[in-house]
């Protein structure tokens, strides 16, 4: 043998061949079920998705045609025969039936308020829609109950929720309807500096504490 260490190295690979050889007789239909898995689960994810974005995309499809009505009676017709295939798009479909509810002629403000407030208590209704409904029911005059009201806009006005500056102003209008001016100035004020309150609703609260007989400038 001229050359040991090429010997070796022959050897060597022979013995490795031979392991994996062992290995894959042993551990080869684990391999294999291991890989069917994977890619069995990421086809079932994208089948998942792509039938999501085609329920979604009817779903829309669906609404923008109801929306496009002739009148208001055509639209809660068409809203109303509107079918949800998810959770979320039946809470959407809630609220717009509720809105349609309450606008234009036939519109029944009562009935609208009474959808929304039993959309609230929806178990397991995503926060957004809860605050959503709760919000719509209490500016269509609330629960009926000025202390529940009152609580219900506490919620919704704390630092850092989605409708913070329409719950305040909506805390101003309960403390105009008390008589209580000086509160609903006060919070008007704070509106006017609210930098999450958008400009249109800045200038609304501005107008209405000038319209109560006060500057818009605590100083």
């Amino acid at each position: 043998m001229s050359n040991p260490e090429s010997f070796i190295e022959e050897v060597t690979e022979e013995v490795r061949r031979d392991r994996t050889m062992a290995l894959m007789k042993r551990w080869g239909p684990v391999a294999l079920a291991v890989v069917v898995v994977i890619v069995g689960g990421a086809a079932w994810n994208e089948w998942q998705k792509a039938s999501a974005q085609s329920q979604a995309q009817a779903f829309g499809d669906a609404l923008i045609t109801a929306l496009g009505g002739e009148d208001i009676a055509a639209r809660r017709d068409a809203i109303a025969a509107v079918e949800p295939a998810r959770e979320e798009q039946q809470a959407i479909l809630a609220l717009l039936n509720a809105t349609a509810l309450n606008n234009g002629e036939g519109g029944d403000p009562a009935a609208a308020r009474a959808r929304l407030l039993q959309l609230a208590e929806t178990p397991g209704l995503a926060p957004l829609y809860r605050d959503i409904a709760n919000l719509k029911a209490i500016m269509l005059g609330g629960t009926g109950d000025a202390a529940q009201d009152a609580a219900i806009l506490e919620t919704l006005a704390l630092p850092g929720a989605p409708f913070r500056p329409l719950a305040i102003e909506q805390q101003a209008v309960q403390a105009m309807a008390a008589g209580d001016m000086a509160t609903a100035v006060t919070l008007l004020r704070a509106l006017t500096e609210d930098a999450t309150a958008t400009a249109d609703l800045r200038r609304r609260a501005a107008e209405t504490i000038v319209a109560l007989g006060a500057s818009p400038d605590p100083a």
